[in-house]
């Protein structure tokens, strides 16, 4: 089993990717592989909603989104992190979600997500919030953990003593594996992903 853990910060080992390594580390005292994936510091284009993705499989701005969906495919589990901007997720982060789970919805689906936070002081909660929609819409099993997912500092050092956020993350990492480990083992015994109606879409305006 693997778990793929998004760094949405523009500091490849700031705060961000410091909340991430704790969770990977647990994950992997728990038996299950881990990949960090930056998603970089270089401009990254939001959605432009053409549908090609839907056609093709892949984004047709052919950067790090494509390379992430390609790995994505084998992976069993998600967590996502951001940095908080301005009381919500980063733009770059934004902009990979949105073109990672537009038209692709069932890479994803039945999988376990999670979403992180890591910020100064506030806008932890928003961001948060912001980053879970994308599992609600696309049939995810959300992980949580003994308090919001989030932590605070302002410096990697600075996270490392915010001993409930760490504590918090530690958490999370047991909680992805044990539910991993769940779906496995409903596999198992003959216990399946529910086979859904087709999809309907309501219009409001007629």
């Amino acid at each position: 089993m693997k778990v793929i853990l998004v760094n949405g910060s523009p500091h490849k080992n700031g705060c961000t990717y410091t909340a991430l390594e704790e969770i990977a580390g647990t994950l992997q005292k728990e038996g299950i592989e881990t990949e960090i994936f930056w998603v970089g510091n270089k401009p990254l284009s939001g959605c432009l909603g053409c549908g090609a993705c839907a056609k093709t499989g892949k984004c047709f701005i052919d950067d790090c989104v494509n390379e992430f969906v390609e790995k994505a495919k084998n992976a069993d589990g998600f967590i996502f992190g951001s940095p908080v901007h301005y009381a919500a997720a980063s733009g770059m982060i934004t902009s990979f979600l949105d073109r990672a789970f537009y038209g692709k919805g069932a890479i994803f689906k039945g999988k376990p997500g999670a979403a992180i936070a890591s910020c100064r002081r506030g806008g932890a909660s928003a961001t948060f919030d912001q980053l879970n929609k994308y599992f609600t819409i696309s049939s995810m099993p959300i992980v949580s953990s003994q308090y919001w997912n989030m932590v605070h500092g302002n410096t990697p050092e600075q996270v490392k003593q915010d001993l409930e956020g760490m504590q918090t993350m530690r958490t999370l990492g047991k909680n992805m594996a044990w539910l991993l480990k769940c779906i496995e083992a409903g596999k198992a015994a003959g216990i399946d992903f529910p086979v859904h109606e087709p999809k309907v879409a309501t219009n409001f305006i007629r």
